[in-house]
């Protein structure tokens, strides 16, 4: 009688540990493989300014003359883009931008603070949502004639050239659409502004700070 009683707790024992093929495959079912990163999500990872950009000698005035970016605004209406400027205000760890453009007829005045970091020449725009927040990156620049700059949003990469008058060499530009090629932006996403037409006073205001 002790024999069978001994010989039922060892099978029930057993049955315990004792799982279906099936529920141990489940269980160890290996973890597939991560997706191959593309060369624009390593690009972009590795975002970083060629040089140790110094803010402060960004202030002044800017031309804006060249966008790259597949943003559904520009996609839509690239064809009737306005002369626009851009005038830096560096005060500590702020940077006062004010952007002066046409929109329906009228000139605007749009103000917006960017933020320094810690990492020389990256700048941050906080937006009304988190996915609104911008990183904002003067890749390169001469501080004198041009400034690349790449914008960050939401995963998705704007890259916008400036310059110090309404042109730029025309080396400035070829090295612009090259950069602009390793964020998957070639020539059918780049969208050159007016060098004419700047509007020399504005009349309306649209407050960001």
């Amino acid at each position: 009688m002790i024999r069978f009683w001994l010989h039922l707790v060892f099978v029930l024992l057993w049955l315990g540990f004792w799982e279906p093929a099936e529920a141990r495959r489940a269980r160890f079912k290996p973890t597939p493989p991560k997706p191959k990163k593309t060369e624009t999500e390593k690009a972009i990872e590795k975002l970083a300014p060629d040089q140790n950009i110094n803010i402060d000698q960004m202030s002044g005035k800017w031309y804006l003359l060249t966008v790259a970016s597949r943003c559904k605004n520009l996609l839509e209406s690239g064809f009737k883009l306005e002369s626009t400027t851009a005038t830096w205000t560096v005060i500590g760890d702020k940077v006062s931008v004010s952007t002066v453009t046409k929109l329906n007829f009228a000139c605007w005045e749009i103000k917006q603070n960017y933020m320094k970091t810690k990492t020389p020449g990256q700048l941050f725009l906080k937006g009304k949502r988190p996915i609104d927040n911008v990183d904002i990156m003067v890749l390169e620049t001469d501080y004198s004639s041009f400034a690349m700059l790449v914008l960050k949003r939401a995963g998705k990469i704007t890259m916008k050239l400036y310059g110090r008058s309404s042109e730029v060499p025309e080396k400035v530009l070829d090295r612009f659409e090259t950069r602009a090629k390793t964020f998957n932006l070639g020539l059918d996403v780049i969208f050159p502004y007016p060098d004419y037409g700047f509007c020399q006073s504005t009349e309306k205001v649209l407050d960001m700070t």
